[in-house]
Formats: C-alpha cells, sequence, structure tokens
C-alpha cells in the first residue's frame, strides 16, 4: 500500500532495554550493558524474581535479543501489514453455511413521498431504495438533499473531515441514468451514505482521526466502499472517529451528539452515527473493536450492526487490533443494516481474516420459530434505565415470543484479554510511540492512545500467548451457550458481555429503546452466534415494527 504522509524524518532509531527489552523508548537516550539490576527492574514490572545465578545466565541471551529488535526495526512495516498469525474465532468443528439464497427484504410495493426535505432525509433505506426504484426521486436531487444538510450542520456536530460533493453527483447521475436505461443494482442504488474516515479512498485523505495522520493520502480504497459503490452506493463524505478509533475527540475537535450538544457523541465511530442520528446520511459504516458501533449508536439513538469477526473484509481501513476490528453499518432501522450487510458481507483474498459465509436473511423467517433467551440478572434490581430494557422483554412477550432466562457465566474473566488489544495496538503503531510522534495527539490524558501504547510495551509476549490461549477457551463456552439459543436479549453495557462477544467474534445488533431522564438515548443489545446475522434481524425489526423508538428525531436537526 502506497502511502504519503507528513510524519516527519527523525532518524529511525532502533531502541530496547533488556527485559524491558522492547519497552522504554526515551529519544536520544544511550542504553548501557545490560545488568542483573537492569533485570530486577524489569522483573518487578511483570511480576517475576530470579535468582541471581538465573540472573547471571540470562545477560547474554538478553543482549541478544535486544540486537535482534535493532534488526526487526530497521524494516518499516506499515499499518496495512497483518501479523503472519490470524485469529479465527470459530471453534472447533464449526463451520457457517455457504449456502447463499436470494434476498427477500419484504418492502412495500409503493411508498409515499413526503413534501418535506427534512421527512425525506429522515426516511430509511428501505423506503428511500423504493422511491429511487420507482423513479418517484432521483439519486441526484436526494444527494444534493443530504449534501444540503451536511453543508448546514456538520460543522455544528464537529462530524465531517471531508465532503465529497462532485464525485458523489457524478456517482448519483450515473445511478439515475442506469435506472432510466432499465439497469437496477438493488436496494442501495443510488442512495447516499458516508463513512468512518479510517476506511482509504483513493485520491481523498484518509485521516484516522489523530493529527499524526492528518494530510495521509491511501493510494487505494478499501474492500467495503468498493463493494458499496458496486451495489449503487453515492459516497457523499468521510465522517469523524476518534484518534485511532477512540472516543468522540479527534484532531479537529469533539464530535457532538445531536440530541445533546454539550455531549459528545461517544466513539470511536463518532461522526457515522452523529451524520445518521442527524439525517445527514441514512446509512454509514462504523468499525467496532471493543464497542465503537454499539457505544455511539447508544449514544446518538440509532441502530447498530457488529458483525461476526471475518464476515466483512478489513482490506484497506486501519489496524487497530487485528485479532478484534469488525466493520460494519449504522442505519436507522435494523433491516437498512440487512440490506447493507448483505453488500459488504463476504470473503476478501486481500483479507486473510474472512471466512466465506452465507447471509440469508427472508422476511418470510418466522420469528417465533426462533429460541430466544436474556441474560436475567441483568434485568434485575435497580440501575439506570432498566425499565427501558424490561419494556423490550414486554414487546416480545406481547408479540408472543417465549423468553427464556439464563445468566452470562463463563470460566474466563474476559477483562484481562483486553490487554490483547493493547498489545496490538501498540505494535500497530510502533513508530507513533518510538518516534515520539503521539505527542501531536489531541488526547494525552492517563487513558488516551500515547499512554496506552506506551504502557502496553511491557506486556511480555509469554502473558499475551497465555491470554490467547484462555481467549480460545471463552469462544468455546459463549459457543456452547449461543448454539442453545437463536437470540439472546441483553443491556448493552451490563456485565462482560460487550467485552466478552467482541473477544470471541459474536455478532451484535444496538438498537433504541427509549430515552433516559436527561433526554438521552438508551439501547438494547441482541446477541446470535456466529455468522447467525439474520436471526438478529428478524428480531431486531419485530421490535422495531412494534415501537417508534428508531423513528425519533433530534428536534434541534428536524428542520
Amino acid at each position: 500500500m502506497e502511502r504519503k504522509n507528513h510524519l516527519g524524518s527523525r532518524p529511525f532509531l532502533a531502541l530496547g532495554a533488556a527485559a524491558v527489552l522492547a519497552f522504554g523508548f526515551t529519544l536520544g537516550r544511550n542504553f548501557g550493558d545490560i545488568t542483573p539490576a537492569t533485570i530486577d527492574s524489569a522483573a518487578d514490572l511483570i511480576g517475576l524474581s530470579y535468582t541471581p545465578q538465573e540472573k547471571d545466565s540470562m545477560i547474554a541471551t538478553l543482549n541478544n535479543h535486544r540486537s535482534n529488535f535493532e534488526i526487526l526495526r530497521k524494516t518499516k512495516l506499515e499499518n496495512s501489514v497483518a501479523p503472519s498469525l490470524v485469529f479465527n474465532p470459530l471453534p472447533q468443528g464449526f463451520f457457517p453455511s455457504q449456502d447463499q439464497r436470494a434476498y427477500d427484504w419484504g418492502l412495500p410495493s409503493k411508498v409515499e413521498l413526503p413534501a418535506k426535505e427534512n421527512d425525506i432525509a429522515y426516511l430509511p433505506v428501505s423506503h428511500l431504495s423504493v422511491l429511487i426504484k420507482n423513479k418517484q426521486i432521483r439519486s441526484e436531487r436526494l444527494t444534493k438533499i443530504y449534501l444540503d444538510r451536511i453543508k448546514t450542520y456538520s460543522d455544528t456536530l464537529e462530524c465531517l473531515v471531508t465532503l465529497m460533493e462532485e464525485t458523489a453527483l457524478q456517482k448519483a447521475r450515473a445511478m439515475d441514468k442506469e435506472l432510466s436505461e432499465g439497469k437496477y443494482r438493488g436496494p442501495l442504488h443510488g442512495i447516499p451514505y458516508g463513512i468512518k474516515d479510517l476506511l482509504a479512498v483513493k485520491n481523498t485523505k484518509t485521516t484516522w482521526g489523530a493529527m499524526p495522520y492528518k494530510d495521509q493520502v491511501i493510494d487505494e480504497t478499501a474492500t467495503v466502499v468498493q463493494k458499496l459503490e458496486e451495489a449503487g452506493g453515492v459516497l457523499v463524505g468521510k465522517f469523524t472517529l476518534g484518534a485511532l478509533a477512540m472516543g468522540d475527540v479527534w484532531f479537529g475537535g469533539v464530535t457532538k451528539n445531536p440530541w445533546n450538544l454539550k455531549q459528545g457523541s461517544s466513539g470511536s465511530s463518532a461522526g457515522s452515527a452523529s451524520a445518521v442520528s442527524a439525517g445527514l446520511v441514512p446509512f454509514a459504516i462504523g468499525t467496532e473493536t471493543l464497542g465503537s458501533i454499539v457505544s455511539p449508536s447508544t449514544r446518538n439513538g440509532v441502530t447498530g450492526l457488529r458483525p461476526t469477526y471475518g464476515r466483512v473484509s478489513k482490506h484497506g481501513a486501519m489496524a487497530l487490533s487485528w485479532s478484534m476490528d469488525k466493520i460494519g453499518p449504522i442505519s436507522r432501522s435494523t433491516l437498512d443494516n440487512a440490506i447493507v450487510l448483505s453488500v459488504i458481507n463476504g470473503m476478501d483474498e486481500k483479507d486473510a481474516s474472512t471466512i466465506p459465509a452465507a447471509f440469508n436473511y427472508s422476511a418470510k423467517n418466522e420469528v417465533k420459530k426462533l429460541k430466544i433467551g436474556y441474560f436475567k440478572p441483568f434485568f434485575e434490581g435497580d440501575r439506570p434505565n432498566i425499565k427501558n430494557d424490561q419494556a423490550v422483554l414486554e414487546v416480545l412477550k406481547n408479540q408472543g415470543i417465549e423468553l427464556h432466562p439464563l445468566e452470562l457465566k463463563t470460566s474466563i474473566n474476559a477483562a484481562p484479554l483486553v490487554s490483547m488489544l493493547m498489545v496490538e495496538g501498540a505494535a500497530a503503531f510502533d513508530e507513533l510511540t518510538r518516534l515520539d510522534l503521539d505527542d501531536q495527539m489531541v488526547a494525552q490524558h492517563r487513558n488516551a492512545w500515547p499512554n496506552l501504547f506506551r504502557a502496553a510495551r511491557f506486556i511480555p509476549a509469554v502473558e499475551y500467548v497465555q491470554m490467547s490461549r484462555q481467549r480460545s477457551i471463552l469462544i468455546k463456552e459463549m459457543h456452547d451457550l449461543m448454539k442453545e439459543y437463536d437470540v439472546i436479549v441483553t443491556p448493552s453495557f451490563a456485565g462482560q458481555q460487550l467485552q466478552i462477544t467482541n473477544l470471541t467474534g459474536h455478532p451484535a445488533l444496538c438498537l433504541p429503546n427509549g430515552f433516559a431522564p436527561n433526554g438521552s438515548p438508551t439501547s438494547i443489545t441482541l446477541l446470535a452466534n456466529l455468522f447467525d446475522e439474520e436471526k438478529l434481524i428478524m428480531v431486531g425489526r419485530l421490535i422495531q415494527e412494534n415501537t417508534d423508538w428508531q423513528a425519533k428525531r433530534p428536534p434541534m436537526f428536524d428542520k
């Protein structure tokens, strides 16, 4: 991948310090001999101790390690280079079906075109696609509606990195021409959308939300964007993300929640969720490593789908954690997310972590045949907003769904395994730390990336492998639990479910379920077994067709 950037040209320094080994990095520091005292200091950091004889025996080997680190660091690795060890979420003996059938979305045959442009802007993809197919609205007009809204509101929300007006209008006109000639590409034909600005688009800046990369141009287009382009989608803008995929603070400011402009939009898919919520696009692409679709979808009152790890290609996306990153849609409805997933789903020869799997959604599938569970302890007590979560269970019961109580129990504590993300992130941004480029980052607090990447250098490789082994146990235990149910309902942030399912690669659908007393949206999450997203769509659609939570609009942007 050819990459232009403006990171400066400080000399490459091959640094390291014994058992601190690849850890300490002060520019210009001359490292001395490795001594028993050096080993003692390093051992304190990892909770081990050695006898004098053991320390003496290690010195020659540690010197050899340090020399090898210096050799390794002479090879520049782009963020796009993945490790040779590829994470696979499939438990032993489990393989997803590859029998792909035709989709039946159950779309209406006719939709009335609203008179007001703000009402058009807030229509779901499922309705916009019918309007375009029936030639009730041209893609060019629809695209202009969204471009105008972006130009009107994006500064207020601080949600936009790059407006792609010229290319968007060219694509929209091309889609109108094709339709006039009888060529229809499918439900995304002529539909405007946005992407999180960690996805590369040729001839466009891809900033990753971070000051050191704000002028970066990557000479290719991400697979996900290519697929959306081929499906007829109209890319109108690249939206903000918290710097290097954390939070809502980026190099240009703090992305805002349309429901409360004094509040950040959460992250890291901050701009994508904020833009969908404010009616700037009908859908946008986000990514999740440890909550970056679920959290902003909750904060902004929109519907986010985190697909199974390996279902969607990550080629052309910034890598934070090769074993945990996932790409998925954020929209105004469960059905919209299903339509988008059907396009971006699939194997990619450029991403070794992709897994061939069918996505067979049909509106004719019977929801009542599904076995639906819920994590009963999470729906008890008096925690904030619990009544909103309980209301979802009541909706399902009122639709004749039998709910099965269960508990989320595993023998593995997921919290320590999150350190795998820190190690992989520190490796992905190795030079950012070693060359002190992290000083350019806006966020510099204790829990910001610069400090977390530095601290991750002290996590021993042995412990990383042990985490990976425990993760294998966690994957099997979650598979054994999930295979007993088609869908499990859970509060979005209760217990360890968000950590666990991001580590195991299970899919999740996060959808609005009301508002907190302060007016902020709340959410519920549906879980399914690996590659069972169609079951999430079935249950999510049932909930949304019998409630109006997802139809609410932030008043300041309903104009």
